[in-house]
C-alpha cells in the first residue's frame, strides 16, 4: 500500500490578506459564485467591494444557512453549471466552507476557501461532512482534491468570537492522538493510504504548539489583537490539523463525535468542544498513562474547552441516549475502527461514562494555572469569573 499526503495548492495567511483576495484567483475566470451566510454578507461586503472594486469580476453571491446538505450541494452545482460560474469561493465557518467544497466538487471548478472563523480544520481536507437537515450525521463526501487556494486573514480571525478559536483547538488536538492511532494500527488515512511521516510529524507538531501558544493566543482574540502565538495557532488549527487529520488518519475522537450527532441536547456544542470531549475518551478507550490524560485536562480546562458532559451542555445524561449514541460510533464504516484493538459499542459507553467521571474530578479538585492567571473552567468557551492578576 502506498502512503499519500494531500493538502491544498496554495495556502495564505497573514493580516489583512482578505482585502488581496483578488490577487489569488488568477486563471479561474472572471464569473464567480461567493457563497456566505447572511451575517457574513453584512460583515465581509465592505472588503468584496473594495477587493473587486474596477476588475471586471461577475459575482453572484448565494446565501447560506442551516446544514451541509446533499441537497444544497447538488442544486447549487446545478445552478453553477447553468450560470457559466467559472470558480467558487466559500467565504465563512466549517459547514460554509464544506458546501462550498462540495459545490465545486460536483461542477468541476476550482475551488477557493477564505475561513472567517478558526473552529475547524475543515478549509484544506478534500473532504465535507454532509449532515441532514435535522443535524444528524449524514456521510463523508471524499473530493478528489484540497481546495486550490485557503486564504486565512488573522484580522479577521481575532475579531471572531473566542469560543470558534477554542473549539478550533479541540478539534487540532485530537489531530495527534488519531495520527497516533492509525500509526500504531497500520490503518489507512483518509485519502485511503498509509500516513506519510510528514502527516504523522505535522499531526505531533499541532499538539505540541497548542501547548505552548494556545492560551495566549486565546488572550489575543480576547482583546481582538493578531500576535505571533494567534499566528501559530491559526495555522496550528487550519493547515497543520487540516494536512494532519486528513493524511495521518482518524480514529475514536470523530468517530465517537459522530455518534454524538444522534443527541438532541448536543446539537448546541461545536463540533471541535464535541472532539475534545472525545479525545479524552479515546485516551480511556487506549487506557493511556495518567500524566498525558491529566495534561490534556489540564490544557482543556485551562483554555475552556469540555471536560465533562455538563460542559458539552448536556447536564442530564440518559443511558439510552448514551447507548444509541455508542452504538452509531461504533458502525463498520467508523473510524474508531482505526485503533489498534478491537472496540464494541459497550467499551464505547463505559469509556465515556469514565471520561466524564475523571472531568468533573479534575474539574473539582484542580486549579489551571498560567502566568500570573488562575481560573476554573466551566461552561464551554468560558472561564471563571474569578481570575486575578498577581502570585499564585
Amino acid at each position: 500500500m502506498s502512503r499519500m499526503l494531500k493538502s491544498p495548492a496554495k495556502y495564505v495567511q497573514g493580516k489583512g490578506v482578505m482585502r488581496e483576495l483578488d490577487q489569488y484567483l488568477q486563471g479561474m475566470g472572471k464569473h464567480l459564485m461567493i457563497l456566505q451566510t447572511a451575517g457574513g454578507t453584512k460583515r465581509n461586503m465592505q472588503i468584496l467591494n473594495t477587493c473587486f472594486a474596477d476588475k471586471e469580476y461577475k459575482i453572484d453571491y448565494q446565501e447560506f444557512s442551516g446544514e451541509c446538505t446533499r441537497g444544497k450541494i447538488e442544486k447549487w452545482a446545478r445552478y453553477c453549471k447553468d450560470a457559466d460560474i467559472t470558480a467558487v469561493v466559500g467565504i465563512g465557518g466549517g459547514k460554509v466552507l464544506d458546501t462550498a467544497k462540495g459545490i465545486a466538487y460536483y461542477s468541476g471548478l476550482p475551488m477557493v476557501i477564505v475561513p472567517t472563523v478558526c473552529a475547524t480544520d475543515a478549509p484544506c481536507s478534500s473532504l465535507s461532512v454532509m449532515y441532514t437537515d435535522e443535524g444528524k450525521f449524514d456521510a463523508y463526501l471524499f473530493l478528489d482534491a484540497c481546495p486550490d487556494v485557503v486564504i486565512v486573514d488573522t484580522e479577521v480571525i481575532a475579531k471572531a468570537p473566542v469560543r470558534m478559536l477554542v473549539a478550533g483547538m479541540g478539534d487540532a488536538m485530537a489531530t495527534w492522538f488519531e495520527a497516533r492511532a492509525c500509526r500504531a494500527s497500520g490503518r489507512n488515512n483518509q485519502v485511503n493510504a498509509k500516513p506519510t511521516c510528514a502527516a504523522t510529524g505535522l499531526a505531533k507538531m499541532c499538539w505540541e504548539i497548542l501547548k505552548a501558544d494556545g492560551l495566549n493566543a486565546k488572550r489575543a482574540v480576547e482583546v481582538g489583537v493578531v500576535t505571533p502565538a494567534l499566528e501559530n495557532i491559526v495555522e496550528i488549527n487550519t493547515y497543520l490539523s487540516g494536512v494532519g487529520f486528513e493524511s495521518g488518519g482518524l480514529a475514536a475522537a470523530h468517530g465517537i463525535q459522530k455518534g454524538f450527532t444522534v443527541i438532541r441536547e448536543l446539537h448546541e456544542a461545536l463540533h471541535g468542544e464535541k472532539v475534545a470531549f472525545c479525545t479524552l475518551t479515546q485516551l480511556v478507550l487506549e487506557n493511556a498513562p495518567a500524566t498525558e490524560i491529566n495534561e490534556v485536562l489540564k490544557f482543556c480546562l485551562e483554555i475552556g474547552l469540555p471536560v465533562c458532559f455538563a460542559d458539552l451542555g448536556y447536564e442530564r445524561v440518559e443511558a439510552e441516549a448514551i447507548r444509541y449514541a455508542a452504538e452509531k460510533a461504533c458502525v463498520p464504516e467508523s473510524t474508531i475502527h482505526n485503533l489498534p484493538f478491537e472496540v464494541t459499542p459497550d467499551m464505547i459507553m463505559d469509556a465515556l461514562i469514565a471520561a466524564d467521571a475523571l472531568g468533573r474530578d479534575y474539574k473539582e479538585n484542580h486549579f489551571c494555572e498560567s502566568g500570573y492567571t488562575r481560573y476554573k473552567a466551566i461552561r464551554i468557551g468560558q472561564c471563571v469569573g474569578d481570575c486575578w492578576r498577581g502570585s499564585i
